[in-house]
Order: C-alpha cells, then sequence, then structure tokens
C-alpha cells in the first residue's frame, strides 16, 4: 500500500475557515448583490456555478493551500450545492473569475497574496472593490500566464461576464450585458413592488372599464328593448285603426 496515498486519503477538508463572510453591513451588501446579480445574470445556464464564501482547495492532499473569495465563478461546471470547491473534483476547473469586496480591516499584504493565489492556480480575472473608498481594481490574464492590472476600470466590460463597471460616481455601478443595473436585493425588492402595484393599477382600470361596457351593453339593450316595444304598440294601434276602417297612414284634415 502507498504510504502517500494513505496519508492523502486522511485529510480533512474543512467547509469553513472560521472567519466571517463579511465586517460590516456595506462589505456584506455589496458580497450579496455582486453574487445575486452574477447568479441571475447565468440563471439559465447549468453550466456555470456561481458562489461566494467558499473555501476553495487546489491542491489535493494539501488542506492548508486555501482562499474563500466572496464570489466566484466557475464556467463549465454544473450548479449545485457544495460545502467547499475542491479542484480535482470539479474536473480540475479553478474558477475563472474572483470578486473580492474588502472592509477597513483587509491589509495590504492579505490582498498580495490573495492575488498570488489566484494568478498561481488559475484565475483569469480578478476584481477588487472597497466600497468605503469606491475603489476598484481589476485584474486580467496576461499572455504570460500572469494577473496584470486592468488601466482603465471605468467603462471596462469582463471579457469573461460581460459586465461593464461604472467607476465614474459613487457608489461603483455594474451593468449587466443587456444593460440592466446590479441592484441591491432591496432594489429589486422595490422594484418588484412598484411593478406589482402598477399591474393592480392597471387590472382595476380595466376591470373599472369591463364595468362601465357592460353597463353601457345593458343600457342599449334596455333602449333596444324600450324600442321595439314601441314598435310594436305603434303596429297594434295601426291595425285597430285598419280594422274600424280608418286609415292610419291618410292626412290629417282641420
Amino acid at each position: 500500500m502507498n504510504p502517500d496515498a494513505a496519508t492523502e486519503a486522511d485529510v480533512i477538508y474543512p467547509d469553513s475557515d472560521g472567519k466571517p463572510m463579511a465586517d460590516n453591513t456595506l462589505q456584506y451588501q455589496w458580497i450579496v448583490t455582486i453574487m445575486g446579480n452574477l447568479d441571475d445574470l447565468f440563471a439559465t445556464n447549468p453550466d456555470v456555478f456561481v458562489a461566494g464564501d467558499n473555501l476553495i482547495y487546489p491542491v489535493k492532499g494539501n488542506n492548508k493551500v486555501r482562499q474563500a473569495p466572496d464570489v466566484y465563478v466557475a464556467f463549465g461546471r454544473p450548479k449545485g450545492h457544495r460545502g467547499s470547491y475542491k479542484v480535482w473534483d470539479e474536473g480540475g476547473v479553478f474558477p475563472q473569475v474572483v470578486f473580492e469586496v474588502t472592509s477597513p480591516g483587509n491589509r495590504a499584504g492579505e490582498m498580495r497574496r490573495k492575488l498570488q493565489f489566484y494568478q498561481r492556480y488559475g484565475a483569469r480575472e480578478y476584481y477588487i472593490h472597497d466600497p468605503d473608498r469606491n475603489r476598484t481594481n481589476g485584474y486580467a490574464r496576461a499572455a504570460d500566464g500572469t494577473l496584470v492590472p486592468v488601466a482603465e476600470m471605468n467603462g471596462f466590460t469582463s471579457p469573461l461576464l460581460g459586465v461593464r463597471f461604472d467607476t465614474s460616481g459613487d457608489p461603483l455601478v455594474i451593468y449587466h450585458p443587456g444593460g440592466r443595473r446590479f441592484l441591491t436585493f432591496q432594489q429589486l425588492a422595490d422594484r418588484t413592488r412598484a411593478a406589482e402595484q402598477q399591474a393592480a393599477a392597471a387590472e382595476k382600470k380595466a376591470e373599472e372599464a369591463r364595468h362601465t361596457a357592460e353597463a353601457e351593453r345593458r343600457s342599449a339593450e334596455a333602449e333596444r328593448t324600450r324600442a321595439a316595444a314601441a314598435q310594436r304598440d305603434a303596429d297594434r294601434l295601426r291595425a285597430m285603426l285598419r280594422a274600424a276602417g280608418l286609415d292610419p297612414d291618410a292626412p290629417a284634415t282641420g
């Protein structure tokens, strides 16, 4: 028996590093906003996996080499729940796009180590957003295999995601490929409520129009009934006059 194989089989890969997902509410909002909108973007593609705060293990047999990015996207991997992302169990596919949302507690050295990790193990795009300072940096895989800074993030479109970054104002705005803005869940809920209210108002107006049309139809029907009754009365009167030897159509004499 290979002792190395036995040792490797005994390695445990924890699903949590014990660290919080976010240090403050602003950081958390940005994490769930980016993850939720990317999940929506690829909702109909079964082979794009979007997740956040998962430990990624790139080296089988070594549970010390790991990172838990705030959001990541793995193309070519099926959707589904995972406790952690083990690259060797994912067909050797390392997530191609990674987002980190920083908090005031993040240190420059820590961020450099993360960049080195993602560069070494295969990320093709890496984005760092600092919502407190409203700063966004991007890195893209160059021909020599390194992750190099995006020269101008304002107006930059992710080659893999197709989303566009607008850093011209505060806060950052990210656009879907179709031009829709990334919205927070509160903004989405507000829009949903507004749409529901508009739909309810339109339905109420349509119902009122149906009632008005029905009332007009009934009024016209009643008018037709009265006209028919008047015509029948006139016909009976004419018949009675003729029976009496009188011509109802004769001109009146003075």
